[in-house]
């Protein structure tokens, strides 16, 4: 048996500390959310027990999560079906050239590059000008009910869904721009050949072979924008999001309940990515047996 180099259990070291260093922190958030009544926020962990998620369940503890999850679930559900849809229209635009496609492809994943806090505060300055512009607009045509009832327009639907977009659209165009580039068209020319309209080639033909990666697609959109931080902070108004309340209370949170509401959020997004590469996968079996 080859005798492994000192090298190879150095760079096993390294290895090892960079795995501890990156999931170190969650899965200790992990343990520790499954302390007991008297637990703290450090170890060494005070029993066992699942306390800390009856409470987050029932509510009215320190971490007040009702309105702030469903919030982001609604703001994420609608970012991840807009993401499929424009990714998709784009990549099939995209298989044609155009003019000034190849600066629309630049423009479209430039906020990539761009620092998020930036996106953020970019969008935030815009939308406080339209909220100007608006109640200028009531005072001058005395419209009572901007006058009386307008605050802004920042909010999760207006704003903070434009800011996610900038966040997921480019993984999304990517994606569908890899994917299309190794599209073989032969089978959309078959069944154009067979008679087929164009809605139709796209629904039975072209749709049915990329399902796979739209569900990719639609994982990105989503979890991305369930944990986007930095371009909510100054777009969404009054209504916080998940991780903006989370971020909120851990200046103020003294006990486990935040590291319970970690763990449940994560292991619904692990899940979600579960599901997502299980029908990923019957997809492809199914399309191997066809």
């Amino acid at each position: 048996m080859e005798r492994r180099s000192k090298s190879f259990y150095a760079l096993a070291c390294v290895f090892a500390l960079f795995v501890a260093f990156l999931y170190g922190p969650m899965i200790s958030i992990l343990i520790l959310s499954f302390q007991g009544p008297q637990g703290g926020l450090v170890f060494p962990m005070n029993g066992v027990s699942l306390h800390w998620f009856e409470k987050l369940w029932r509510g009215g503890g320190q971490v007040e999560v009702a309105g702030a999850f469903r919030r982001s679930l609604a703001l994420a559900l609608t970012v991840m079906a807009l993401t499929v849809v424009i990714s998709v229209l784009a990549g099939l635009a995209f298989r044609k050239r155009f003019v000034g496609a190849t600066l629309l492809l630049y423009v479209a994943i430039a906020s990539l590059i761009v620092p998020s806090i930036v996106v953020s505060l970019g969008i935030g300055l815009e939308f406080r000008l339209i909220d100007e512009a608006i109640k200028d607009f009531g005072n001058a045509y005395g419209i009572e009910s901007i006058q009386r009832g307008f605050v802004s327009a920042l909010g999760p639907s207006t704003s903070g869904l434009g800011a996610h977009l900038t966040w997921t659209l480019p993984f999304g165009l990517l994606i569908m721009f890899a994917v299309f580039n190794r599209f073989d068209p032969a089978y959309e020319e078959a069944a154009r050949d067979l008679g087929a309209s164009a809605s139709q080639t796209f629904r039975h033909v072209t749709l049915p072979m990329i399902a796979p990666f739209l569900i990719g697609v639609a994982v990105f959109g989503f979890t991305l924008s369930w944990d986007e931080l930095a371009r909510s902070s100054q777009v969404m108004g009054a209504q916080n999001t998940l991780p903006m309340q989370l971020a909120a209370k851990t200046t103020t949170v003294t006990d486990p309940e935040i590291y319970a509401l970690g763990t449940a959020t994560s292991g619904g997004a692990l899940l979600l990515v579960g599901v997502a590469l299980t029908l990923a996968n019957l997809l492809r079996r199914r399309k191997a047996r066809d």
